[in-house]
């Protein structure tokens, strides 16, 4: 289980899907833990953003050098955050 802070940022500027980018120590963490991976190199994973726990997928960023994880709206709007809030996230790896 990992916990983190980290900022909600938007995909781009007329997109709807968000994200929080993954802090450096868990995403080499997660890299090490899982050799072997679904589609497109994501890693299952359950998490949890204020009251809401779900199960997605993080994915690696090459650009970021990182994994992304996606915040879907009821969760935004649940935990009453939008893009440019800190968020507080558990993550666990799923096997």
């Amino acid at each position: 289980m990992y916990e983190f802070e980290a900022t909600l940022w938007r995909w781009r500027e007329d997109g709807a899907w968000h994200f929080v980018t993954l802090p450096e120590d868990v995403a080499d963490d997660i890299d090490d833990r899982t050799p072997v991976r679904a589609g497109f190199g994501s890693v299952k994973v359950e998490v949890t953003v204020g009251s809401q726990t779900w199960s997605t997928s993080v994915f690696p960023s090459k650009e970021l050098r990182s994994f992304i994880l996606p915040i879907k709206k009821s969760v935004r709007e649940a935990a009453g955050c939008s893009e440019g809030d800190r968020i507080l996230v558990a993550l666990a790896v799923q096997s």
